[in-house]
């Protein structure tokens, strides 16, 4: 390995340890009363180690919100693309949301949970920037259901926020509740989501 791969792996490490330590850290202890100087501390780092990769805290907020939206749609597309039936993949689709929240729970928490007051109206732009296009993936699985003559046509963008704001009710619940006493999460997630679906069928 060369010097120059040797100092490009270093910096993209570092840089990973500060966006792990930021999200946590904006999770736990809020985004409001976090500083840089908090996230140098958490990582052993001096605190301009934290400038050398990032402007300031609302660029981190923004770099993390870009992480989990990138992943989350890409995740989404590819199920799309892949699955033929339409149906299969709206419900493929939901359960992949639901999954992808409850394996990286502090990425779901920082992006779609915290009160949006904690992040002095700076989420909201950021996440306007990337959240738009993992919804249009949903939408998009509705209009195929519909096409398809699975799901009830006379309102498919209600019948989306709908069908979101189930599965992120679920998901938010198996994060923030753990102590609730929960049935076996594969069957709750296929009960909701038979419901969900089964709701919007075409009689």
């Amino acid at each position: 390995m060369g010097v120059q791969e040797r100092k490009t792996r270093y910096k993209a490490n570092v840089r990973r340890l500060i966006l792990d330590a930021a999200r946590e850290l904006f999770v736990t202890e809020g985004y409001q009363h976090t500083s840089l100087r908090k996230i140098a501390e958490k990582i052993e780092y001096a605190p301009a180690t934290i400038y050398l990769h990032f402007r300031d805290k609302s660029e981190l907020l923004d770099a993390l919100l870009t992480e989990t939206f990138t992943e989350l749609d890409a995740k989404l597309r590819t199920l799309s693309q892949r699955e033929t039936d339409s149906l299969t993949a709206l419900r493929r689709g939901l359960r992949t949301y639901i999954e992808f929240g409850l394996t990286h729970p502090n990425h779901y928490l920082l992006a779609f949970v915290q009160n949006e007051a904690m992040f002095d109206g700076e989420r909201k732009q950021h996440k306007l920037k990337h959240g738009p296009a993992c919804f249009d993936n949903l939408r998009q699985a509705v209009l195929r259901a519909i096409a398809d003559g699975y799901l009830v046509a006379d309102d498919p963008e209600a019948t989306a926020q709908a069908l979101w704001s189930g599965i992120h009710g679920l998901t938010s619940l198996l994060i923030t509740q753990p102590d609730f006493p929960f049935v076996a999460k594969r069957k709750l997630v296929d009960r909701l989501l038979s419901i969900l679906i089964d709701g919007a069928r075409r009689r």
